[in-house]
């Protein structure tokens, strides 16, 4: 992966905001944002003006600053079951693998 640069995570900020970001830019989207604060600034001030104008037409009490940490939780919660439940394909894919290399031998050897 290559490094997000400011500029690039500016122009993601929509997409994580109306939840359509793919997980592989997610990821790299998150990461930038925890570390700069620039771009933590950037989302906080959009996520406000889009989510509080809607919550303002509909009325609705509401904290987005809360809102907004919270979403953040969830995406780094559904990476991490993405990047677990890669881990563990790559464990079968090497028993798999194991196993058939055992078979192979088996035959070999008889």
């Amino acid at each position: 992966d290559r490094f997000l640069e400011c500029k690039d995570c500016e122009k993601m900020i929509p997409d994580f905001i109306f939840q359509k970001i793919n997980n592989k830019t997610l990821k790299r989207f998150c990461d930038h944002v925890l570390n700069c604060p620039d771009c933590r600034e950037e989302l906080t001030i959009q996520f406000l003006v889009s989510e509080g104008m809607n919550r303002l037409e509909e009325g609705d009490a509401f904290d987005l600053n809360h809102e907004l940490a919270k979403r953040m939780v969830e995406a780094r919660k559904r990476l991490s079951k993405i990047e677990r439940f890669i881990r563990a394909g790559s464990v079968l894919e090497f028993i798999a693998m194991t196993a058939v290399l055992g078979v192979v031998f088996w035959i070999i050897l008889r």
